[in-house]
């Protein structure tokens, strides 16, 4: 796929979605940390709920850490692995007010040293609170990247790079939901919505639907 093609996608995607957001509900940096460390395998319509009940009791690293792995599971319970993301939020809180002053930190080796953060939840965190050009591929930009072969790769670290070194440099920061966004949406698993995508003519996939 040549550079102007590329270009000419991000400008539809970006005209189709006018505010490319990450669905999650939150209202600083930390409160979305939480959000994305519990939407790893669970829906973010899923993980709303929850944090619907538990952002207004705890919203704070001291907070949350003082409800205890107990008192946070009966929050978070109707989310999927919640023991385990229990003890990872917890951890996570408990070092973020011993080394980080109560802040999230703006880096990907801080934000990956935290409990129950990996790769990708760090990617979400430094894009979305932070403004950073980060790609964090999950199933969705796999998806699209792959299928529309704007970015090609076998595994989602190649993808990311790909994605970091062909994405317009004026879309790097919001092609992340754009992508996500495209995929949940348009471009979905099972039988994409081809007759009402945008880029239906720009994309290079060979099984396209009506």
């Amino acid at each position: 796929m040549n550079k102007q093609k590329r270009l000419e996608i991000f400008q539809r995607l970006s005209a189709a979605i006018p505010e490319p957001e990450t669905e999650l509900n939150y209202s600083n940096p930390f409160e979305l940390l939480i959000a994305v460390i519990l939407s790893a395998q669970a829906t973010d319509k899923g993980v709303n709920i929850a944090t619907a009940k538990l952002f207004p009791v705890a919203n704070t690293p001291e907070a949350i850490y003082a409800l205890g792995v107990e008192g946070l599971k009966e929050y978070i319970k109707t989310i999927g692995l919640f023991n385990t993301k229990a003890e990872n939020v917890i951890k996570t809180c408990k070092m973020l007010v011993e080394l980080h002053g109560s802040k999230v930190p703006d880096n990907r080796k801080d934000l990956e040293a935290l409990p129950g953060v990996g790769r990708k939840t760090a990617n979400v965190v430094l894009n979305t609170a932070f403004g950073q050009p980060t790609m964090a591929v999950d199933t969705h930009i796999f998806r699209v990247s792959n299928r529309t072969k704007i970015a090609p790769g076998k595994n989602v670290l190649e993808v990311e790079k790909k994605l970091l070194k062909n994405v317009p440099k004026e879309y790097l920061i919001p092609a992340h939901h754009l992508l996500i966004l495209h995929g949940r949406y348009t471009c979905t698993a099972r039988k994409p919505r081809c007759g009402a995508c945008c880029i239906y003519d720009l994309c290079e996939y060979k099984d396209k639907t009506e």
